[in-house]
């Protein structure tokens, strides 16, 4: 079982006379936009659709038409294996929150916010020089990055660079409730990237 959805924030709710940090995500309603086999694609997938936008890619347009989804389920696309599955999935059919229930473990994957270029003391959690004692400017910096013998720095020696912004993936999260008149998922702690930013959902089985 999948869905795409959309990060909407983080709240807490009381569950046991306990509070639980939870994600509020709005998961679909989504549209299979196509349906792979193995006898013409060599293997067994359906692709997704979520959320509106204003197209102007006619080869995409074309692509979505088969199922008139070219206007309402047009702005997240992503395709998910079924290899395992036994549930036979049919092109223009609508898959909803409805799939899960409280207590589903689910993971989810999506982008990291993006931090920019970095130094080594956030991007890597070096401690830094001292403050004082002859160190002026260095508190920050990274050192030493390598011997004078190779004379060349070696690959992945770390150092300043992008951060963030990557494809990330967390595991055995739990479902902690829905609500399906507002395609609302409630699950229990943090998933990845920032507020509106998309998601995909899996059912662990």
């Amino acid at each position: 079982m999948f869905i795409l959805g959309k990060k909407i924030e983080m709240t807490q709710i009381f569950q046991d006379n306990k509070v639980v940090p939870v994600t509020k995500i709005l998961a679909g309603p989504c549209l299979i936009t196509q349906v792979k086999n193995k006898e013409k694609d060599g293997y067994r997938a359906v692709q997704l659709g979520f959320g509106k936008k204003n197209l102007k890619n006619k080869p995409l347009i074309g692509h979505l038409k088969k199922t008139e989804s070219e206007k309402d389920f047009n702005y997240f696309l992503r395709e998910f294996l079924i290899e395992k599955e036994e549930k036979e999935y049919q092109l223009g059919e609508k898959i909803t929150v409805d799939i899960f229930k409280p207590g589903d473990k689910i993971k989810v994957r999506g982008w990291s916010k993006g931090r920019g270029f970095q130094g080594v003391v956030k991007r890597h959690g070096f401690h830094g020089s001292p403050a004082t004692h002859g160190h002026k400017d260095q508190l920050r910096m990274p050192g030493s990055i390598g011997a004078t013998g190779p004379a060349k720095v070696f690959k992945g020696v770390k150092m300043g660079g992008r951060m963030g912004g990557n494809r990330v993936t967390v595991n055995n999260l739990e479902v902690i409730g829905i609500l399906p008149k507002e395609n609302i998922l409630l699950v229990k702690g943090a998933v990845p990237g920032a507020r509106n930013s998309f998601l995909e959902i899996l059912k662990v089985n």
